[in-house]
């Protein structure tokens, strides 16, 4: 059966990197939808000239952007069976989707993070506060779950059905530990395949800055607490 796979792309004035990104994804891949999350420069333009479906998200966070893409996928007439979430800021190697969801189609995986590993990553492609805040979150996830997870990678691939499944719910800094959290829950079957990183393009607006350094932080380890005791 060929699978269908759609890619979700959040993205806040990624103007200069938004289209090296949607270029490098494979074609297997049946639509790319980049959020624009109010995004203020040519993003939009560029990720439209590169022929990707373009939505607008005015509130900000990466929780309401991905929401954002669902919903439009849920209105949509073909249904993926595949869903993959890519930044829009070029520190993934998007040619690299089709290693990320061959867990997926050759083995029946439900779940694949793609792992910024520190041998394939470039120097400072991850902040110290990153680096810490993934070993803390994976760490106390093994420490409650049994997790085998050691990074919370925006870089991933799940099956359709079992994203719906999960019921997401996270507006912000949560998104991805939220997944990871609720695919414990459920039982899904995981995998991590690791990754090349590079230096992405332009300031990061979580790990860039320490107000969203200590947001995100906050909001992963509230997530991992609030189902720690459920």
């Amino acid at each position: 059966m060929k699978q269908s796979i759609k890619v979700i792309i959040p993205a806040y004035n990624e103007q200069d990197s938004i289209a090296k990104v949607i270029n490098d994804i494979p074609s297997i891949v049946d639509e790319i939808i980049v959020i624009s999350n109010n995004s203020t420069d040519a993003t939009v333009e560029n990720a439209t000239n590169s022929g990707a479906t373009v939505l607008q998200e005015n509130r900000k966070g990466y929780g309401y952007a991905c929401l954002k893409g669902m919903d439009y996928i849920a209105s949509s007439e073909k249904k993926p069976t595949i869903i993959v979430f890519l930044d829009g800021d070029y520190s993934d190697y998007p040619e690299q989707l089709t290693e990320l969801i061959a867990p997926i189609i050759d083995k029946n995986i439900d779940f694949v993070i793609g792992a910024r590993v520190k041998e394939l990553r470039e120097d400072g492609a991850m902040t110290p506060q990153q680096i810490f805040g993934n070993w803390l979150a994976t760490f106390l996830m093994k420490l409650f779950f049994r997790a085998k997870f050691t990074d919370l990678g925006p870089f991933r691939a799940i099956k359709y059905d079992k994203l719906l499944s999960l019921n997401m719910e996270d507006k912000t800094y949560g998104w991805t530990v939220e997944m990871q959290l609720k695919a414990l829950k459920q039982k899904f079957s995981y995998v991590e395949i690791p990754m090349k990183y590079r230096n992405r393009i332009g300031v990061s607006k979580v790990s860039g800055t320490v107000k969203g350094s200590i947001f995100a932080g906050v909001k992963i380890l509230s997530w991992i607490f609030k189902y720690s005791f459920k």
